[in-house]
């Protein structure tokens, strides 16, 4: 049974009302008791200490003050006024300025009483001052306030209008944390709150609100964090279970003929010891009789694909079909290359079908497909169109799939009457965290060694003032037979950024490079794909030596002969993004350079991105880096799952707390799958509310 109090809708509650409560639910989400409860301060103030003025220094962001005032005064005039304020106490006298609101101030402040001042300190002509702080007189009530925490909540200027700034929000809190006493239940299993030592819901709730101590208020987050991190992991670990009991895999029992004619005659090289481990892990998993939901993480230039066909050839050893689905022509087109190479002297027939592919073709391909005589087809989201129709399709590898939707991806289970199995591919390193969240219902296989003899890239930044020797050092390496790519951020001139754009570039660049000694070729999104891929195939046949583009080059294009990699205007890519850029170059045998330029005028932020991508290469690093500068929303899409709408807990923040989560939750469905005991049947409850509340995430990951 839901929790009645928790349902009260919230304009019965003291001091909201029917306007109030309007606003509330517009603006915040805000219908019932339960979920103002949940409107976590995102910050805290501390109003547990008195500071003397001779003692305020500029590390201070806040102060508060206990004293009298001695001179008010009104400067200047108009609109130039201002309210001028000595308050002094026992070590020293301050300033206190207010630019609004000057006669409602003036009238309020009396040489005889005691008042309580909190507020910004700042630096002006050598003297301190405080621009609008608060101040208070001197009661039993605001000393009491004076020795606490103060919560500062999330608000919006609409509520800000009807005093539902923090300040209101707080006042609302108060009544409403009063009417607890009692009347919020456990939902945790008494097991897991003793092993973690947890407080109890009821008491962190009110010490969320109302902390009566700083160790108090540590133990309340601790608990609410815990909550929303372990309900989460209970949800993900038993889709994963129920995964594995619902949908049944086709049994792959042979390792057979193909597969061991490329593993002993055809390997272009050694498989890394990680290699021949996840293909180990794919292997068990598609001779279990469970249905594989796997994914696969891997740097870039670190063999996934060459996996990926061995994985698929054990389909095809097995009577299947296999498919490979890319997020772009280009990285269709890449797979589809690099696969028909590495099996161009078996027995192994592969197509390739995307958007541009022409009716003649798409019928054959059809043809092949439905009658078993095509064993590999690799495209785009062209793959999941009703028309494409395989005769038994029993791996799908889904390659970058962050790029494709749940629906997309759903629509591929339906290509059979038994779901294939599915392999998911991704260059873009995840943190763990994000693992656990996110991915929590795959399996997660890992290669994390580069084939032997690959060289690591050397990352250099350099600033726009150096473009000269930059471009001295491509014509060193031009002369030395290699190619080089120059990226940019934009297509066309961008009259609110500042930043170098294609056209501009290709024509500079032509100028620095003219014909008939070197030769350029242009690449980017709005160009048609036959234009795409003319200007591509010059470049990996070494017919242009410079490839300017945009970021379509980010994923799957090979040349192994290009070794420079100049990134314009840095500053305006990402983490993930300049680490993938990285990753087209240092293909070959020869040493392999990235050049990050920049302007000199950098935001904490972009310099903090472009020193980790000088300092390491370790995709997994650099992805922890990005996932603290931009969140898990911003680097996974993970809106569409609805699977991290977290209230209080943060990811980035909160690791080792998703961890404990995490254990407990696995160790309480292995001791009670279905929370049928007694003891958990609160817990199971308070999942089902979850589930009416969140979207569910999909079966396909």
């Amino acid at each position: 049974m839901p929790n009645a109090f928790l349902q009260t809708p919230v304009e019965y509650l003291k001091g909201v009302g029917p306007l109030r409560a309007e606003l509330l639910k517009k603006e915040m989400g805000i219908f019932t008791y339960g979920d103002l409860l949940t409107l976590y301060p995102f910050r805290y103030v501390d109003r547990t200490k008195f500071h003397a003025i001779k003692d305020i220094s500029p590390d201070l962001p806040y102060v508060q003050l206990r004293g009298r005032f001695v001179r008010v005064k009104t400067i200047g005039e108009k609109r130039a006024k201002r309210l001028s304020a000595s308050f002094v106490d026992s070590s020293g006298e301050i300033e206190l300025v207010w630019f609004q609101g000057i006669k409602w101030i003036a009238d309020k402040f009396k040489g005889d009483k005691e008042y309580i001042v909190f507020g910004k300190p700042q630096l002006y002509n050598n003297k301190w001052n405080i621009a609008h702080p608060e101040v208070e007189e001197v009661s039993e009530e605001n000393t009491r306030l004076a020795n606490a925490l103060q919560p500062v909540y999330p608000s919006t200027d609409k509520m800000k209008e009807k005093a539902l700034d923090t300040k209101g929000i707080a006042r609302l809190m108060k009544p409403l944390v009063a009417l607890l006493d009692g009347k919020i239940e456990e939902i945790i299993p008494p097991a897991v709150m003793s092993q973690m030592k947890l407080m109890d819901r009821e008491e962190a709730m009110r010490q969320i609100h109302l902390p009566s101590a700083p160790e108090r208020l540590q133990k309340a987050e601790f608990r609410l964090k815990f909550e929303e991190l372990f309900f989460l992991q209970l949800k993900l670990l038993k889709v994963k279970a129920q995964h594995h009991v619902e949908y049944k895999g086709y049994v792959f029992p042979t390792v057979g003929e193909k597969f061991n004619e490329f593993y002993k005659e055809h390997l272009p090289f050694p498989l890394t010891n990680a290699q021949k481990r996840v293909i180990k892990e794919i292997r068990h998993d598609m001779g279990s009789g469970k249905h594989m939901n796997r994914l696969l993480q891997g740097d870039v230039g670190s063999g996934k694909t060459l996996v990926a066909l061995m994985s698929m050839l054990i389909a095809i050893d097995n009577g299947f079909q296999a498919g490979i689905m890319a997020p772009t022509e280009i990285l269709a087109h890449q797979h589809y290359e690099t696969i028909s190479e590495f099996v161009k002297n078996m027995d192994v027939k592969v197509g390739l079908f995307t958007g541009s592919t022409k009716n003649a073709q798409r019928r054959e391909l059809h043809t092949l497909l439905e009658n078993g005589e095509l064993d590999i087809l690799i495209g785009t989201h062209a793959l999941i169109e009703d028309g494409v129709k395989f005769k038994n399709i029993g791996l799908m590898v889904i390659d970058e799939q962050h790029r494709f939707g749940v629906e997309q991806r759903s629509r591929l289970w339906q290509k059979n009457i038994q779901p294939p199995h599915i392999l998911v591919m991704t260059a873009t390193p995840i943190p763990r965290t994000l693992a656990m969240t996110l991915y929590s219902d795959l399996d997660v296989s890992v290669i994390d060694e580069l084939p032997p003899g690959r060289k690591p890239v050397k990352t250099l930044h350099r600033y726009d003032s150096h473009r000269l020797e930059v471009f001295g050092f491509i014509r060193d390496q031009i002369k030395l037979g290699r190619q080089v790519y120059v990226v940019y951020p934009l297509i066309k001139e961008s009259e609110t950024m500042d930043y170098k754009d294609l056209q501009d570039g290709y024509e500079s660049i032509s100028r620095a490079f003219p014909l008939p000694e070197y030769k350029v070729s242009i690449l980017h999104g709005q160009m048609k794909a036959e234009d795409k891929d003319f200007e591509m195939r010059r470049f990996v046949k070494g017919e242009t030596q410079i490839m300017v583009a945009t970021t379509v080059i980010e994923v799957g294009v090979n040349v192994p002969n290009a070794s420079i990699m100049i990134v314009e205007s840095a500053e305006r890519f990402g983490l993930s993004q300049l680490h993938q850029l990285r990753g087209r170059v240092g293909r070959g045998a020869e040493q392999s350079y990235c050049v990050l330029m920049s302007s000199h005028k950098l935001s904490s932020d972009a310099k903090l991105r472009l020193q980790t991508m000088v300092r390491t290469s370790d995709g997994f690093e650099i992805a922890d880096v990005d996932l603290r500068l931009r969140g898990p929303g911003d680097i996974t899409g993970t809106q569409q799952s609805g699977i991290l709408n977290l209230k209080i807990a943060d990811i980035t923040q909160d690791a080792q707390i998703l961890t404990y989560a995490r254990n407990a939750a696995s160790s309480l469905l292995k001791d009670d799958p279905d929370l049928q005991k007694t003891e958990n049947v609160p817990a199971r409850t308070h999942q089902t509310e979850l589930q009416k509340d969140r979207a569910t995430w999909s079966r396909i990951s």
